[in-house]
């Protein structure tokens, strides 16, 4: 927030200085140098093209989310159209935190290939998965295999469209506009997963028992054909912005917009055993990441979890999605609003911090 409002040490980098080769020095460096003069006078140049990366990115995103959580709010549905257990509806939501567990070669792939090539095959990923869910098999067993591995190759595009948001930020934006684009980025992808808490519900009517709809709308062959179409839809989807990602997704702009966008980077490996080493850093990861694992985990058993006591698919649906938007909206909103307390002066009469628009900038930048 605004910078009378922490200490000094809470300001420090978490890595402290030091620069280490990267890949796509040679534009770093040599961009550096042409750029880096005007960068320490005032803002690099930004581009108006930065808005449709961003753009790309971010349904990329929301679709990932929506394929996500495709089946905890048609759970009853898909247990009659598919035999699924509740272990299976389980599994199927736990294949996106699964999906994590190699994001160190993703983030690996992102820092050596840049945006372009990690968002490629991120968007691949999600093709070969909405894929596999829709071929055309008579064999409820083998249906069930295609269906769960679909769901883990989503999963593996979650460490892209849910990490790198701040990578593309520091790429593409100024440093006032950062926080909130990489507030965009990541919580689309939310959006999509509240989104599928009505799509499922209000496409795919709920089985006898749950829901007061007639039995020949509720057999199990009219509730198949309907999720099928879900899943069409959702495929559809997902190649119609592969094919956008392909015909145009730069890996960055033509100049570095900041000096954070200029500047070389440590190793991986080197940036990875430092980060591991500062307990700072691992404490902001563990209060980010448990309250998320819970929330996740429960929001994608959602209507699993009300079922027993009697509330429908729909309803269920509403909760969930009502939940996570509003989480979207206020986190895109108190992005902004960080820029825009950090950028104001505080109660001692100190300049504004060097990253906000109009602020003078230091004459021997140590960073």
């Amino acid at each position: 927030m605004g910078s009378g409002w922490s200490s000094e040490e809470e300001r420090q980098p978490l890595l402290g200085p030091g620069h280490g080769p990267v890949a796509g020095g040679a534009w770093r460096s040599r961009e550096a140098a042409a750029v880096l003069p005007e960068a320490v006078r005032g803002p690099g140049p930004v581009y108006g093209r930065r808005w449709l990366v961003l753009l790309l990115f971010s349904l990329l995103g929301f679709a990932q989310g929506l394929v996500w959580n495709t089946w905890g709010p048609i759970q009853n549905s898909a247990r009659q159209a598919y035999g699924f257990s509740s272990w299976d509806i389980a599994l199927l939501v736990l294949w996106g935190p699964i999906g994590f567990l190699p994001c160190f070669a993703f983030m690996w792939l992102l820092d050596k290939r840049g945006l372009r090539v990690t968002v490629l095959l991120t968007s691949f990923l999600m093709v070969l998965g909405t894929g596999l869910r829709c071929i055309p098999v008579s064999d409820l067993m083998l249906k069930r295999r295609l269906i769960h591995g679909g769901q883990l190759l989503n999963g593996l595009a979650g460490p892209t469209v849910m990490n790198a948001a701040p990578f593309l930020s520091t790429t593409w934006f100024s440093a006032d506009e950062r926080a909130t684009a990489t507030a965009i980025a990541s919580m689309l992808s939310y959006l999509g997963g509240a989104c599928a808490f009505l799509v499922g519900p209000l496409v795919v009517p709920a089985p006898n028992g749950t829901s007061p709809l007639l039995t020949s709308e509720s057999s199990r062959a009219h509730i198949k054909d309907l999720i099928e179409t879900v899943l069409y839809a959702e495929f559809g989807v997902v190649c119609l912005l592969f094919s956008a990602t392909l015909a145009y997704f730069p890996p960055r702009p033509p100049l570095p917009p900041s000096v954070a966008a200029a500047s070389q980077r440590l190793s991986y490996r080197r940036s990875f055993c430092r980060l591991l080493s500062n307990l700072r850093f691992l404490m902001i990861a563990l209060a980010y990441a448990i309250p998320l694992g819970v929330f996740a985990g429960w929001s994608g058993v959602l209507d699993l979890i009300l079922t027993p006591v009697h509330v429908s698919q729909v309803d269920a649906g509403w909760i969930g999605f009502w939940s996570i938007v509003g989480g979207c909206v206020v986190g895109i909103a108190i992005a902004r609003f960080q820029m825009l307390a950090w950028c104001q002066p505080d109660f001692s009469g100190q300049t504004t911090p060097p990253m906000c628009p109009g602020a003078p900038v230091p004459q021997n930048p140590t960073h």
